[in-house]
């Protein structure tokens, strides 16, 4: 009886071919050059439905390697998992805290709520700032935080 090496050939060469496109579903970096975690972003704006929203000083957003976000919507902080892949950013449902503030910022909140909670966004990065797209084409404008 004549045996064929040909499964024994394709179980070896399986891993290989699988490998180079596998990475970790949780890398850290949008890219090498300018990672999106451990970095605390300051948001500069909102562009949504045509038109652009300046955010609030206090607006920030912040992802950590253990797949948490944390950061201020513009009135209330805000914590949510979050997914990373390649350039995809996952974002689950934002829990917030309950403040109260100006119309303006409560407005602005909702606005970036919106855009963030239960959304995955691409990232664009670019000389310390970073543009979170919605599938949409909504933007999300951040730029690093410098130290005060």
């Amino acid at each position: 009886m004549k045996r064929t090496k040909a499964p024994a050939v394709l179980a070896l060469l399986l891993p290989l071919a699988v490998a180079p496109g596998a990475a970790p579903a949780h890398s850290g970096a949008v890219t090498v050059d300018e990672p999106l975690t451990g970095v605390e972003w300051r948001v500069v704006s909102v562009t949504a439905e045509g038109a652009t929203h300046p955010a609030p000083a206090s607006a920030r957003l912040l992802v950590r390697a253990d797949g948490s976000a944390t950061g201020n919507l513009g009135c209330n902080s805000f914590s949510a998992p979050v997914t990373l892949h390649g350039d995809r950013v996952a974002f689950g449902r934002l829990r917030t805290t309950k403040m109260a503030c100006d119309d303006a910022r409560m407005a602005f909140e909702r606005l970036l709520g919106g855009l963030l909670g239960g959304r995955t966004l691409t990232g664009t990065p670019g000389h310390g700032k970073l543009t979170l797209t919605t599938s949409h084409g909504d933007h999300v404008n951040l730029t690093r935080s410098t130290p005060e």
